[in-house]
């Protein structure tokens, strides 16, 4: 298939550290073309990508101190898009609600993955004007606040398989990983660290806008034997961290959509003890590869008995749920359903000489 994968522009394809969505868009592009299709990325031009890149930019978002205003660049990505559309079998759409409004006036096939939260009284009018539109949820709790919306699917994210092997935890000590920030509950992390013993590492950025947060709340628990503040890492660094810790922690007090972290745990063996908020009961086993709890003594009797859960098994799950290739064909079947109702059917044929950088398609 012809496919056009657009994404956020605050980061670059793959980003350099911290980057959720466009992680997961990278992901996508790089299985989508290894499985045989065309694919076109609209991206920054400091991406790295085994598909077509469109520069859109020179530099993505967040690591260029000259960019003023991101979503001028946004408004000028769609425009680009729209100028190639009649391009594309599809057009895969994951900067949430902005391209609503051209999507509706013009015709071309596309779906829109929301990678963030929906509980926001902000956004109910534009999901309410525009519940025709196409969309796939990232965890079916993630529904919840705008359930009546054209749901098509849910895919849960993905990551490569042979990105991360797995570690034995013989690190002696519990992770966290991802932001500080309020809702990702760091501060839950050093109190559950401090009432078992256990060493806790923190891996994590400070965004801008939990600055003062950080400052005032998570700095000051800092300042103990027990607790060691890392920052900011990248992939290259995830297979160590998570790998030797016993645990990752996920004490979020949110709705998260998804938790990329989790399956990144999963990937590395690594079981996660995560509060029952969101998406976390679809994506851990109770008893299996971790556990999901209501409180903080539940958290702690859960550190306790992390020894009880088999290391295996967090892999296999993963291998079985959670690669980027069980994700890409989800995405493709969402694709031909599309097409299909359009009016467009598609086959993907695979020679027998077929050999990895080479696509066949034919079309009806």
């Amino acid at each position: 298939m012809r496919i056009a994968q657009i994404p956020p522009l605050y980061e670059s394809i793959p980003p350099k550290l911290y980057g959720g969505t466009e992680r997961v868009v990278s992901y996508l592009t790089e299985e989508l073309v290894k499985q045989g299709h065309e694919v076109t990325l609209f991206g920054t031009k400091d991406s790295v990508t085994s598909a077509n890149l469109y520069t859109v930019c020179d530099q993505a978002m967040r690591l260029n101190p000259g960019c003023k205003d991101a979503l001028a660049w946004h408004i000028y990505q769609l425009q680009l898009v729209m100028e190639n559309a009649s391009e594309f079998d599809i057009i895969h759409f994951h900067n949430d609600y902005l391209h609503f409004p051209l999507s509706s006036q013009d015709h071309y096939r596309h779906i829109t993955t929301l990678h963030g939260r929906l509980d926001l009284e902000d956004l109910k009018p534009i999901y309410k004007k525009f519940n025709h539109i196409p969309v796939v949820s990232i965890s079916n709790s993630q529904r919840s606040p705008l359930s009546h919306i054209n749901w098509i699917s849910t895919v849960y994210h993905g990551l490569p398989e042979n990105m991360y092997q797995a570690g034995d935890g013989k690190g002696n000590y519990l992770a966290f990983l991802g932001r500080i920030s309020p809702e990702k509950r760091p501060d839950r992390a050093i109190e559950i660290a401090k009432k078992t013993g256990i060493p806790l590492k923190i891996a994590a950025k400070v965004d801008r806008v939990d600055d003062e947060y950080f400052e005032e709340k998570i700095k000051p628990l800092l300042d103990h034997p027990l607790i060691e503040f890392i920052g900011e890492i990248g992939d290259d660094q995830k297979e160590e961290f998570l790998g030797n810790a016993l645990a990752l922690l996920f004490p979020i007090d949110w709705p998260e959509p998804f938790g990329m972290v989790m399956i990144e745990a999963l990937a590395t063996g690594t079981p996660v003890i995560a509060f029952n908020h969101g998406s976390v009961p679809e994506i851990i086993e109770h008893g299996r590869t971790g556990f999901v709890v209501n409180n903080m003594q539940q958290a702690v009797e859960a550190v306790e008995k992390i020894y009880l859960l088999n290391r295996p098994d967090c892999r296999e799950v993963f291998e079985r749920s959670f690669t980027s290739a069980v994700m890409a064909e989800n995405y493709v079947s969402l694709y031909e359903q599309i097409c299909r109702k359009e009016g467009k059917i598609f086959h993907l044929q695979t020679p027998s000489n077929w050999s990895p950088g080479e696509k066949y398609a034919s079309y009806d």
